[in-house]
């Protein structure tokens, strides 16, 4: 199944099991329902889906101010550059809910999507999801496969408290990753897929598929890899990914967001001040032509990554 209907699917299913719900956004019930994002939305009598306007400030405080009152409710975004309106309630207003109110039964959520298959010139130059996330410590998650679709949408899209949960433009036509976990913290936010002796791959942002290509190539060359996704940075620990490279004494860290201070550098970090592995950290290329039309694929020199395992 393609990537955008799956998801469609599992937000429709955990939309039809709650009650007291508020779904808004721009032209989430009407046109191109977000791309199809958001097709066949359909609510209990007692909830409202809410086709607003795009001033996305004020939708930001609409939705706080609902969570206040005990009215969960999801705002879907077109695209995640639009959440930079939105900053001083993610910052300000976040802050004051959580340090005054502890208890809240009721839930917000922002979906948006992320516009990261390039070609869009500087609309499309924002696909960082750990930047939004990393500015007022928000929780938030990215989804790359079946089984985090089923688990982040049905677990925390209306759990008690704000979170952000971001979807890849890029990935909306492909077919969704099919893998079975065999590891996932309580949080969702570390999940393992693959358990080997030789190397330990982690993928950051929307780069699982590059991994798992990463993973399939060493296995070609009879070299074993761990491999591991971040679907959220706030907060995580990284000591499963330690422990794990330590086993395998090569680390090679993924991450395909465009910009300067990324998600995966807290990990190089923590694994530097922690122990001596031979580390290859694989980022985007950044070229003097970055606010152009782009494709936001990234290239992998898989042959040079496997030499530097080997060594």
């Amino acid at each position: 199944m393609k990537y955008l209907n799956f998801i469609n699917e599992q937000i429709r299913s955990t939309i039809e099991k709650n009650d007291n719900l508020v779904l808004f956004g721009q032209n989430i019930s009407a046109g191109s329902c977000l791309g199809g994002l958001t097709k066949n939305l359909k609510v209990n009598e007692n909830s409202k889906i809410i086709n607003s306007t795009n001033s996305e400030n004020s939708l930001c405080g609409f939705g706080f101010g609902m969570m206040m009152n005990n009215v969960s409710s999801v705002f879907f975004m077109k695209q995640l550059d639009f959440l930079l309106l939105g900053i001083d309630h993610l910052v300000n207003t976040y802050n004051i809910i959580r340090s005054v109110k502890k208890d809240l039964k009721s839930s917000f959520t922002i979906m948006p999507i992320i516009v990261d298959n390039g070609f869009q010139g500087p609309q499309s130059s924002f696909n960082n999801f750990g930047d939004i996330c990393s500015i007022a410590r928000i929780q938030g998650y990215v989804i790359s496969t079946k089984f985090e679709a089923k688990e982040i949408i049905s677990k925390k899209l209306f759990s008690p408290g704000f979170r952000i949960i971001g979807l890849s433009q890029r990935l909306f036509k492909e077919e969704i990753m099919d893998l079975e976990p065999v590891y996932s913290n309580d949080n969702l936010s570390l999940i393992q897929y693959k358990q080997g002796k030789d190397v330990t791959i982690v993928c950051f942002n929307f780069s699982l598929k590059h991994g798992l290509e990463l993973s399939e190539e060493c296995e070609k060359e009879e070299i074993s890899s761990s491999l591991f996704n971040v679907t959220s940075v706030t907060p995580i620990s990284w000591d499963k990914i330690l422990l794990d490279a330590k086993k395998t004494n090569n680390l090679v860290i993924i991450d395909d967001s465009k910009s300067e201070n990324l998600s995966c550098d807290n990990l190089a970090s923590y694994i530097a001040q922690n122990d001596v592995i031979n580390t290859t950290i694989v980022k985007k290329v950044i070229d003097e032509n970055w606010l152009g039309a782009n494709s936001d694929q990234m290239e992998i020199d898989m042959a040079n990554i496997i030499k530097k395992i080997r060594n």
